[in-house]
């Protein structure tokens, strides 16, 4: 890769370098130690100043390729002044015959601030003691000034040898570039190289480097949208970059990108947009370094939105500055994938006749092109759709949608020109193609389609033609969303959504989502839920909410669709509901009659209610890698099978008390082989609010567990079992009723590393508590799960035992967790007395941090609020826990000083303010503490 025509003098001062390092050298009479002390605080100094005025570059102008061949020629000087002074001064009589040459990322005359450097050391092929000795003392003081140097000294017979059996040698031997010393050693490596070993081998050179890409992408990802992505090594980053211009120099013997414009490979166009991403990939990457202080490839949330800074973005309406940063670097990556495709399609364009060896690398059928039946403008070539003449879509823009519904209903991949001919076509895709009725037919047919329409999908989101064919949808193309639970930019999450809808419409989600997968098959209206599916977040990165916003866009573009005014309704309610399952699921009391009524007013319909279970499926399993698991999944179909007994009219009208009454006798039943004295004594332990959310099963567990401590005489008793398909593992809670119970069990699961899902909280008519909590599952093998549930167990009778001190615990485990300020949460609260009938709803939202939930439950219970029940819910970053209520005579708050208090305390902990409570939370329970009273002991007896 050619060098950029930069001024470099400021950077240091060669002449001015050299002679301070004569100054030095010139007494000192060949004492390697001594001259090496010598020279080593000029050399530093001078490598550092050259760096900050680097940097102070990159900051002013923004141009990160001019700042990594900056750093490279500051480093050919340092290099170059070195080994004058080996010539002159140490090794006069033979290191003049060694060349030095730089390889690999160095060799292409570019380097990041923390990046190695790789030389390679070429000596005659008979060389003396003397000139590895020169060179041990070249890499002893570039190491000393704090280089991190990869070198190899060869011979040029030696080079090529291993570099006809080493891909990665003939990689970096593919890019050296000299440096100093003998440069006709160079010349001849570079020409014998192109001779002996390029020659005749482009197919194989090529295959490997196609492959290479795959592997390093299969590991970053496979994806170039994810929202932290390796700047280097990921899809779309600067290794395809490279992998690229290593493809073309092999193949084209080509030593700049421009040269490829001339051999037809690129366009003019298509170099400008090679030479601008690397531009901008070199700027983000060479911040990345000096912001972190070492070579760091990931582009992680915590540096991104200064590098945003450092790059001047600012802020938009609905898009933060770091947001359309990140949206920028997208859409960079993208450009890069567009060029990998073109470039692949010229390269086998020009060369299958050449090399016919070459077609093997892109091809998996050895078939020559066909005919595809029922078409004329495409052929099958290799098992690839192919164009039947280079100016198809020139005569007939509309084939540009037909290509893709023929790959579709052909199960055909795209060959590569097909896909440059589309990049380079797409001004055809006008409002008259938009509003074309064939299509947007087509266009349905391929949404819709029973075979893979993920796949379709994200080949025209690929190659352009996604975001032109529905403008929309291109608005939020390659944005990502500034937090950690959405893992993917927003065109992806839609298509992975859509995906999903797929797997499961074809019969292939039995077991993940076995509720979804029976629904399936009766939705009489499939073609609805899939327009939905697509949409429902493509309304993102707007001021206005996105559901309300996004059912406008559904309104807008269903009839261009071809669907009716009924199915376009039955989208955009979808789409204005889409959230609303998933957060009634994770943040209500399933338990709770409101929750249920509440929620069915807003459904109104099995069919609406069978839809929003699907979609909401899709939507969280595409959220992310581990964002979906099998306890949310429980929690959504205990929602929609309480909702659909209500729709159904089958919602039981037994009163409350009988149905407490039948639930005690059935649990009497079910210890049928107790003796009478114990059935009556561990039934009688549990008021009704137990009875009707506990199942019969579990309430026999409990039974058991609860007469195994009395037998025992423990006053404190954990159990313990895992969920595998839930994901989910239970801690069960025996202990003396105590106000601060909950906060001191989630302070003991925060010290353990536990996450809390959920809570359920009971109190014993002896006054004990009985309290289950469901913890997320971290291993997958049961065994593993179960040692790790048990430790948390012990932790847990530990600090309520009083052995161990909760805030000291705590302490340890946040001890070296580094403050979250990537991240900003306005701590919210939200206290409702319409959510439920029986309690006060408490919803807090904020930051997540270690101890969160013991401190928020700690200042409920010095507030003298009873907790009924707790849902736990995290997304990302931010937490949204929700608590239901009432005070100490088991009355709802309704006094609205009470509530602005209640507000108040609890967003002064939330913000991590100074709070009294802190230094009053007790070490534990079983020590004696003040009798509670007959009211406080009956905490859930309402």
């Amino acid at each position: 890769m050619a060098r950029t025509d930069v001024e470099y003098g400021d950077l240091i001062d060669i002449a001015a370098l050299r002679a301070e390092c004569d100054a030095v050298a010139t007494p000192l009479k060949g004492s390697l130690l001594e001259i090496r002390t010598a020279l080593l605080p000029i050399l530093k100094k001078a490598y550092t100043d050259g760096r900050e005025v680097a940097r102070t570059r990159l900051y002013e102008n923004g141009h990160g390729l001019a700042c990594a061949t900056s750093l490279s020629w500051l480093q050919d000087h340092l290099i170059r002044v070195i080994l004058g002074v080996v010539t002159t001064y140490v090794y006069p009589d033979n290191a003049d015959r060694i060349a030095v040459a730089a390889v690999g990322g160095y060799g292409r005359g570019t380097l990041a601030p923390g990046s190695d450097i790789d030389l390679l050391f070429l000596l005659p092929p008979k060389s003396g003691t003397e000139m590895n000795k020169a060179v041990e003392f070249l890499l002893y003081l570039l190491w000393d000034i704090g280089f991190k140097v990869g070198h190899a000294t060869r011979t040029v017979d030696e080079c090529l040898r291993l570099a006809k059996s080493d891909m990665t040698i003939r990689t970096a031997i593919l890019e050296t570039r000299f440096v100093c010393g003998r440069e006709d050693l160079v010349r001849e490596l570079a020409k014998r190289f192109d001779d002996e070993v390029a020659a005749r081998t482009a197919p194989e050179f090529i295959a490997a480097k196609l492959a290479e890409r795959d592997e390093r992408h299969r590991k970053a990802g496979d994806t170039r949208y994810l929202v932290e992505p390796n700047v280097k090594e990921g899809k779309g980053g600067l290794r395809d970059l490279n992998t690229l211009f290593w493809i073309a120099k092999y193949n084209y013997s080509v030593r700049d990108t421009a040269e490829l414009v001339k051999l037809g490979v690129l366009s003019r166009q298509e170099l400008r947009l090679f030479q601008k991403a690397e531009d901008f990939l070199w700027a983000v990457r060479c911040h990345m370094h000096y912001l972190t202080g070492k070579p760091e490839e990931r582009l992680s949330f915590d540096i991104q939105s200064e590098i945003a800074r450092n790059l001047g973005y600012q802020a938009r309406p609905g898009l933060s500055a770091v947001e359309r940063f990140m949206k920028h670097y997208f859409l960079v990556a993208k450009q890069v994938g567009d060029l990998t495709r073109i470039v692949c399609a010229t390269l086998e364009e020009q060369q299958a006749k050449a090399a016919p060896g070459l077609t093997a690398v892109f091809g998996r059928f050895a078939n020559r092109p066909r005919k595809i039946p029922g078409t004329i403008e495409f052929i099958e070539d290799k098992g690839r759709i192919a164009l039947a003449n280079p100016d198809v879509f020139k005569r007939d823009p509309l084939s540009i949608m037909r290509l893709f519904h023929v790959a579709d209903l052909n199960g055909l991949e795209f060959h590569p020109d097909a896909l440059k001919g589309v990049t380079r076509s797409l001004s055809l895709i006008d409002n008259t193609f938009r509003e074309s009725a064939e299509a947007n037919r087509l266009f349905f047919a391929m949404l819709t389609s029973k075979r893979d329409p993920a796949l379709i999908l994200r080949r025209m989101n690929e190659a352009g033609v996604l975001g032109r064919f529905l403008p929309e949808f291109g608005k939020i193309v390659s944005m990502m969303q500034f937090n950690m639970y959405h893992h993917y930019t927003v065109d992806e999450h839609l298509i992975r959504t859509v995906e999903v809808l797929s797997e499961i419409d074809k019969g292939l989600a039995d077991e993940p989502h076995p509720l979804a997968a029976k629904l399936m098959p009766g939705i009489e209206d499939r073609q609805s839920l899939y327009v939905a599916v697509l949409l429902h977040d493509v309304a993102k990165g707007r001021q206005e909410d996105h559901s309300i916003a996004g059912a406008r866009v559904a309104r807008k573009l269903c009839p261009r669709l071809g669907l009716t005014p009924k199915q376009t309704e039955l989208v955009a309610w979808l789409i204005e509901q889409h959230l609303l399952m998933s957060m009634v699921a994770q943040t209500r009391d399933l338990h709770d009659r409101k929750t249920i009524t509440d929620f069915a007013e807003k459904v109104q319909s099995l069919d609406r209610l069978k839809m929003l279970l699907i979609l909401t499926v899709c939507d969280i399993r595409a959220v992310g890698p581990g964002v979906w698991n099998g306890w949310k999944g429980q929690l959504l179909r205990t929602l929609y099978y309480e909702t659909e007994l209500l729709l159904s009219g089958g919602f039981s009208e037994v009163s409350r008390k009988e149905r407490a009454k039948h639930a005690a006798e059935s649990l009497t039943k079910a210890l049928g082989d107790w003796s009478q004295k114990d059935q009556k004594t561990y039934t009688k332990l549990h008021y009704e609010p137990y009875l009707l959310s506990v199942d019969l099963e579990d309430q026999v567990r409990h039974a058991h567990f609860i007469r195994q401590a009395d037998k025992s005489k423990q006053a404190l008793a954990t159990m313990v079992r895992t969920h595998q398909f839930h994901a989910i593992t239970e801690i069960t809670v025996l202990s003396p009723d105590h106000p601060r119970l909950l906060s001191i069990i989630a302070g003991a699961c925060a010290a353990a590393g536990a996450n809390i899902a959920d809570a359920q909280i009971f109190t014993t008519s002896d006054g004990r508590a009985l309290d289950t909590i469901l913890i997320n599952r971290e291993f997958p093998i049961d065994e593993d799960e179960m040692r790790r549930a048990a430790s948390i167990g012990t932790m847990i009778e530990g600090v309520l035992s009083g052995k161990k001190r909760l805030p000291d615990v705590i302490a340890t485990r946040s001890k070296g967790k580094r403050k979250n300020k990537t991240f900003t949460i306005a701590p919210h609260v939200t206290i409702s007395n319409t959510l439920s009938n029986k309690f006060t709803v408490i919803e807090v939202e904020c930051l997540d941090r270690i101890g969160l939930l013991a401190e928020i439950t700690a200042v409920l219970s010095d507030l003298s609020l009873d907790i009924h029940s707790a849902r736990i819910t995290t997304f990302g970053e931010k937490v949204i826990d929700t608590f239901y209520v009432t005070d100490l005579i088991g009355q709802k708050v309704t006094n609205d000083n009470r509530q602005a208090n209640i507000t108040a305390r609890l967003k002064t902990v939330m913000a991590e303010q100074p709070d009294e409570l802190r230094d009053r939370m007790p070490s534990g329970i079983i020590a004696p503490t003040p009798p509670r009273g007959v009211l406080v002991q009956k905490r859930n007896r309402a």
